[in-house]
């Protein structure tokens, strides 16, 4: 085929879509096999892979109170088998390996009889199968620590270009944070890892402590709501050219895609609907003084569109927030049907945890992270860090040199 009709083919293709899209990554892995796998391609060369820094995501991710008995097993660290030297990228695809301890695939008992609200019933019907447990070893949250370990990279290179991506608990099974709309992302850390829950809120964290208690003398679980807040993202990273580039449909697919995860919003998202058009969107004032910025002077009154409009950044910071149901493995179980017999019988019980809302909010960090630098990647792309660098700096500067004309 000549080049150009290659080129033409290409356009209505999957394969153009994927060739278009800079940083991706995939995962691989099973709950109880063997080790986790991250594969991630478009990192540019010259970003130092802070070992430290990735493994502490993948230490909070295993934490937080609620948690269960797999957590005491595995010690989640990972071991990059390429795309690095010296502990640098060097613009190949960087593949991460987490062992699993609790490797027992093969010999794992069979799941009959599926968990309402899993993938267990849904995963045998397509699969073909009475035995769920293929289906929930890859349906498995633990999937998540793969997703964790990407979007740590994604946050180091974030990081390198000044913007800072923290996420945090701000509900769990009713009880409602109080969190400061102006709290910068240095103390919203500080005051996340200071609460067992993840809450930054130290007045709600031992009431989230008592709900989850409550629910395990119940053999009960909770869900709850996490939020990650983005600091420093330039305006107009994103695309309003294509329904695909729009920031808001990666952000949201993402986030949503997390194992539990049933809505996502952004800013104040479903809150939209019940006040007039007045006190939704964020009125605009410009202050020279502060054109060296990354928002380059302009600011808001408020942020209700959580840093995004139109698709793009804006300048404010990024804000999403999203809702995690309760664990569909009951203690006491839940009733079901067993696919062998068709008989009524409870569900099996997968060893599980009571709350994983504060796991998830390290997750959503993470994912979130993952979906900004693919996208201010796209706007600032380049084979190296430098290059990066150099074209965000060059971006930033047109338009200062053009707001002090």
């Amino acid at each position: 085929m000549p080049q150009s009709a290659a080129w033409s083919a290409g356009l209505t293709s999957g394969a153009y879509n994927r060739v278009m899209t800079f940083l991706d990554y995939r995962t691989a892995g099973e709950s109880h096999g063997q080790a986790l796998i991250v594969l991630i391609e478009g990192v540019p060369a010259g970003l130092a892979l802070d070992e430290a820094f990735i493994n502490d995501a993948l230490r909070r991710r295993q934490g937080g109170f609620g948690r269960g008995g797999r957590q005491k097993i595995e010690k989640d660290e990972i071991n990059i088998l390429s795309g690095v030297r010296a502990g640098v990228s060097i613009g190949s695809p960087i593949a991460m390996q987490l062992a699993n301890k609790d490797w027992r695939i093969d010999t794992a008992s069979a799941v009959n009889r599926p968990r309402p609200g899993h993938a267990d019933f849904a995963g045998a019907m397509k699969y073909e199968t009475d035995d769920c447990r293929s289906i929930l070893e890859r349906a498995s949250a633990r999937e998540t620590a793969s997703r964790t370990a990407a979007g740590a990279v994604a946050r180091l290179l974030l990081r390198e270009m000044g913007v800072e991506v923290v996420g945090f608990v701000s509900s769990i099974g009713g009880v409602e944070a109080s969190i400061d709309a102006s709290a910068t992302a240095e103390a919203l850390g500080a005051q996340r890892d200071s609460s067992d829950v993840y809450c930054p809120d130290a007045d709600a964290s031992p009431r989230m402590i008592d709900a989850i208690k409550a629910a395990k003398r119940d053999k009960d679980t909770l869900g709850g709501i996490v939020e990650v807040r983005a600091f420093g993202m330039p305006p107009g990273v994103g695309s309003c050219m294509r329904w695909q580039d729009r920031l808001e449909t990666r952000l949201m697919g993402a986030v949503g895609s997390i194992q539990a995860f049933k809505g996502v919003e952004i800013g104040l998202g479903f809150g939209c609907s019940r006040v007039p058009g007045s006190q939704v969107h964020d009125e605009m004032d410009f202050d020279p003084a502060r054109v060296n910025e990354s928002s380059l002077g302009f600011s808001r009154r408020s942020n209700r569109a959580g840093g995004i409009e139109g698709g793009m950044t804006n300048g404010m910071p990024v804000i999403v927030r999203a809702v995690m149901k309760p664990i569909s493995t009951l203690l006491r179980g839940l009733d079901s049907v067993n696919l062998q017999t068709l008989s009524p019988e409870r569900s099996d019980y997968e060893r599980s945890d009571i709350c994983a809302v504060p796991a998830a909010s390290v997750v959503a960090e993470q994912v979130t992270a993952f979906e900004l630098a693919r996208s201010f990647l796209e706007k600032f792309g380049g084979d190296t860090m430098g290059e990066v660098r150099a074209a965000m700096n060059r971006y930033l500067s047109v338009h200062r040199d053009r707001l002090r004309d």
